[in-house]
């Protein structure tokens, strides 16, 4: 995975798709500051959810941003994206591998060093950590540390992914501890102030 300095945001779906989003995600993508977008449907059909893909991945590539599928490789492997991403109680990476080859698997390791661990020795492209700040995305059960990201920079070398909560205020200290990406959903696409594009102009 190649690391693009001004690219560092890891762009996360609403959880649901209306009409106007993809004209919002073109603008945002615009902006070049984008180098993964994840697909987080919770409901939905799976024919549903693959028409969805479909339109989302056709405006990533023109973008040159990598399409990820958040816990389902079976959908990621029927839209060839570019990878997937596992939770914890998702299916395991080695299962994972198998579907969809040498593509991009990212895995959520939580607050948890030997999660890492475990991630890094099953071949993870990826891991994310977090949640770092109060998120009303989702339910934080774990909460994570400047600290803690710390000792993950110093026992591996393979991208960190900073979730939860990250917006204007807070995103640059991340960066400063040497997180690679920057996991964002909720400030762009569920801010009360700002429209998407406002949003992802003020992360630098």
């Amino acid at each position: 995975m190649r690391i693009n300095k001004k690219k560092f945001i890891y762009l996360i779906s609403p959880t649901k798709i209306n009409k106007s989003f993809y004209q919002d995600l073109i603008k945002v993508l615009q902006e070049k500051k984008v180098s993964f977008f994840q697909l987080r449907l919770k409901k939905g059909s799976l024919k549903k959810k693959l028409i969805i893909g479909e339109k989302i991945q056709r405006i990533c590539k023109k973008f040159n941003v990598k399409f990820l599928i958040n816990d389902n490789a079976l959908i990621a492997k029927r839209l060839n994206a570019d990878g997937c991403h596992l939770g914890q109680k998702d299916m395991k990476l080695s299962e994972a591998r198998k579907l969809i080859g040498n593509k991009i698997i990212g895995v959520t390791c939580h607050n948890s060093v030997k999660l890492t661990k475990v991630a890094v020795k099953n071949k993870a492209d990826y891991i994310a950590l977090g949640a770092f700040n109060y998120s009303k995305t989702k339910k934080i059960k774990f909460k994570a540390s400047i600290n803690l990201l710390r000792k993950v920079k110093k026992i591996t070398k393979i991208p960190v992914v900073a979730i939860g909560g990250i917006n204007s205020d807070n995103y640059k200290k991340l960066l400063l501890n040497k997180a690679n990406f920057l996991a964002i959903s909720g400030y762009i696409w569920n801010n009360k102030k700002l429209k998407p594009t406002e949003a992802i102009k003020k992360i630098k």
